[in-house]
């Protein structure tokens, strides 16, 4: 197998008109690395005002609609998704993570720019927000490309993992550098009455954690602009090496597909009633008497237990290939468990079911870990199953799906929002329809087959 052969070596076997020669670097590490620092600042820089909104509502005279704006800048910077698509599919690698890298640290020069105006603070806030959300669709699609661009086969499911992953852990990562930076507000005072000095002293180290940010995307734009490459010299794998279709056959080819089209349903419904579910977990768990920082904590160990369950059950995969299927079925037959568990723990009053903190809290942290740890087993089996379509063109065609999951949920919300446990039970069906889809794919893997026949 190519995974099999020395580091920096050929890679010897026959040589089929696709790829005369191919050749593992170490650099490959390097470049997942930045790209994956890259995705951990676009989703730290995403969730950075909501851990922090009372902060912000006092010292900047943030609303509550700033600040879900604020969030809700993530989603709609989708909305072109299959431009970056494009061309991450004709300009390659470099192109895309570089204007990537040049959107966020825009974006977060932006915000951070000192100005003593409120109502212009507020615009250059939103708009360094906007900019960073379009930073997103080559941030969550491009770790498949990248991992089979640079990546043997026995390390693809490794390298998407934590390409795509280490997003999710930037956003968790910022439940607590937000509050470990900027001190909460005196109370509940308004801002009229709070005092001067303190609301001062906030603004300052709002201002502080900006430019940190700033400063960190900054120096990621400038190390992925020295060198950054599309792709090596040789390529890894024969799959690396083969034709692609083009984008407009891709898009032909991705509607045509059934067992397409079936699997990227299990994945986006689901993962987009998910993402909103979090977005008012805190809402949900009111009722309960959990706290807004109590259920921030709550999403911050659902992210980091999928993150790190995610990278684990990928490492096995890459010694074992040929089980995603297998995987996918685990992983959503314990989310359709667990998201049960929370909606029937809510739902005490008819159940009379005991509620205790602790299994309130492992309920929903399961919830997280097992559905956020699927994402890269999705990507692989999304990429294999409809190959020789480009690995961004066919993640992004799934992640805009999940995005239009998600704000409809959210539209809903808005108009039937007088009881709000109506979501555990949406979420549990989402799940279990996951899983039945996923029980009924028929699993194929034509990239592997193709670099372990030529390879054999």
């Amino acid at each position: 197998m190519w995974g099999g052969e020395e580091e920096g070596q050929p890679l010897l076997g026959p040589a089929p008109a696709v790829c005369a020669a191919s050749r593992l670097y170490r650099r490959r590490w390097l470049i997942l690395a930045v790209f994956s620092l890259l995705g951990f600042m676009q989703g730290l820089l995403w969730n950075s005002w909501g851990p922090i909104q009372n902060s912000a509502k006092q010292a900047l005279g943030f609303s509550t609609l700033d600040i879900t704006l604020l969030v809700l800048w993530g989603p709609i910077g989708f909305l072109p998704c299959f431009l970056f698509m494009w061309l991450m599919d004709k300009k390659g690698l470099r192109l895309s993570v570089v204007l990537t890298a040049l959107l966020m640290m825009t974006g977060a020069l932006l915000r951070c720019i000192p100005i003593d105006n409120q109502t212009v603070k507020k615009w250059l806030i939103h708009t360094g927000q906007l900019l960073n959300g379009f930073a997103g669709p080559i941030i969550v699609n491009a770790p498949p490309f990248l991992s089979t661009t640079w990546f043997p086969p026995d390390q693809r499911a490794t390298a998407t993992a934590i390409g795509s992953l280490f997003n999710y852990f930037g956003a968790a990562c910022a439940f607590l550098l937000g509050p470990l930076i900027v001190p909460a507000p005196n109370g509940t005072m308004p801002l009229l009455t709070a005092s001067n000095r303190h609301v001062d002293f906030m603004k300052g180290r709002i201002q502080a954690l900006l430019y940190a940010e700033f400063g960190v995307t900054a120096l990621l734009l400038v190390v992925l602009t020295v060198y950054f490459p599309s792709q090596p010299p040789l390529p890894p794998s024969i799959a690396a090496a083969s034709q692609r279709l083009n984008y407009r056959s891709s898009i032909c080819r991705l509607l045509g597909n059934f067992r397409f089209l079936m699997v990227a349903l299990a994945s986006a419904m689901p993962l987009g009633i998910f993402a909103g579910w979090s977005g008012v977990l805190d809402v949900i768990l009111t009722p309960l008497k959990v706290s807004q920082v109590d259920a921030g904590w709550i999403g911050f160990w659902s992210t980091i237990g999928g993150c790190v369950v995610g990278i684990l059950i990928a490492r096995f995969a890459d010694f074992f290939r040929g089980m995603l299927k297998l995987i996918l079925l685990l992983l959503f037959s314990g989310a359709t468990l667990s998201s049960a568990w929370v909606a029937l723990t809510c739902f005490n009053g008819v159940t009379h079911l005991p509620v205790t903190p602790a299994t309130l809290y492992t309920s929903c942290i399961l919830v997280g870990v097992f559905i956020t740890s699927s994402i890269p087993f999705f990507f692989e089996l999304f990429v294999e199953t409809v190959y020789p379509v480009p690995e961004g063109i066919t993640c992004g065609f799934v992640t805009f799906l999940s995005n239009v999951f998600m704000g409809l949920l959210l539209m809903f919300l808005a108009f039937y929002h007088t009881d709000v446990y109506w979501l555990n039970w949406c979420l549990t069906a989402s799940c279990l329809f996951s899983l039945l889809l996923i029980l009924l794919f028929k699993e194929s893997y034509d990239r592997l087959y193709l670099d372990v026949l030529v390879s054999v």
